[in-house]
């Protein structure tokens, strides 16, 4: 690592760690979700969040929100919700007798799509154009959205009465799908302890500005990654679609279909990064290890055997994590 990239990679790990800081200050426990935001951030992708109420989701979105000075906006997905509603509609001017753009919530650096299944597929697929082209299109106007944006939807994977199910086409779209489970004894005792109080939460104070956030994924870029590493990302997102190729023929059973090429891309993108946050400037397998069920997990389609048999997505990667090699 020459001197100079060190230091920029040094003065970046210093920002990461003041927001998480900062974000800490409101909200307890919760660092792998905070870790995991933070590197959907800097690789410019989307994040779904599943998780039982009360576990803070929205409260650590909203006060990262604050940490990275960005604009951000909350959406409560309902099923009255129109699609106008998220990205905006055209208003006629009685007085110019022309029709303008009233942008919706959807215009902010992070958006927070709350409940996103509970609006049926004609609203949530208002966002796809947002997520996948960083545009909205309003009555035939196309207008870019500011960067760096961000969806992050949360779901509650319990209730399932008046839910939507989201399709495959929305769901690869997001770069991660985090699993928020409970917190431990000791963290749960702190935050009853501070949200029994009626004093106000501690105010979070600006880390960053969406110039710098941009800047800083332009240091990521300096990560190395080796066609070694490529390949075995290749691999593993391969053996999901065909993973009798790999002696894993009793999986074929359990997968209806594989990843699509997005999650070979969210995997490097999202492996270079947590590289980063280990003070790195390259790419080890254990890097990818990490990543892999974050980014592959909801792109697994897993059959009704899979389901009789009690097996999961997760169970279902840790099978290919542990069958197939890196060749380095």
């Amino acid at each position: 690592m020459s001197t100079q990239t060190k230091n920029s990679f040094e003065e970046e790990l210093e920002k990461l760690n003041h927001i998480k800081s900062e974000v800490a200050k409101v909200v307890v426990g919760q660092s792998e979700l905070i870790e995991r935001l933070l590197i959907a951030m800097l690789s410019n992708g989307h994040v779904l969040i599943e998780g039982v109420p009360g576990l803070a989701k929205t409260l650590t979105i909203s006060t990262l929100a604050q940490a990275l000075n960005v604009d951000f906006s909350r959406i409560q997905f309902t099923p009255d919700l129109l699609p106008g509603d998220v990205i905006g509609t055209q208003v006629y001017n009685q007085k110019t007798h022309e029709f303008s753009a009233h942008k919706g919530p959807v215009f902010a650096n992070m958006v927070l799509a709350d409940e996103i299944n509970r609006s049926p597929a004609k609203v949530q697929s208002a966002l796809l154009e947002a997520m996948q082209e960083k545009q909205v299109t309003i009555g035939g106007e196309t207008y870019k959205l500011d960067q760096p944006f961000l969806v992050m939807a949360t779901q509650n994977p319990v209730e399932q009465e008046g839910t939507y199910p989201l399709p495959e086409a929305q769901l690869d779209r997001f770069l991660f799908k985090l699993c928020v489970t409970y917190p431990d004894f000791d963290e749960e005792h702190e935050v009853m302890k501070r949200m029994a109080s009626n004093k106000e939460l501690e105010t979070v104070n600006n880390v960053l500005n969406p110039e710098e956030i941009i800047k800083m994924r332009e240091v990521v870029d300096q990560v190395f990654s080796s066609e070694e590493i490529e390949r075995y990302i290749i691999r593993l997102v391969d053996a999901t679609r065909f993973p009798a190729k790999y002696g894993l023929d009793h999986l074929n059973r359990y997968i209806s279909h594989g990843v699509s090429p997005r999650a070979s891309i969210s995997l490097l993108k999202a492996s270079k990064v947590y590289a980063m946050m280990q003070a790195r400037d390259f790419v080890l397998p254990d890097d990818v290890k990490v990543m892999a069920k974050d980014v592959m997990r909801h792109r697994i389609s897993i059959s009704y055997k899979a389901e009789a048999d009690e097996k999961t997505t997760d169970d279902i990667i840790n099978e290919l994590l542990s069958a197939i090699t890196y060749n380095g």
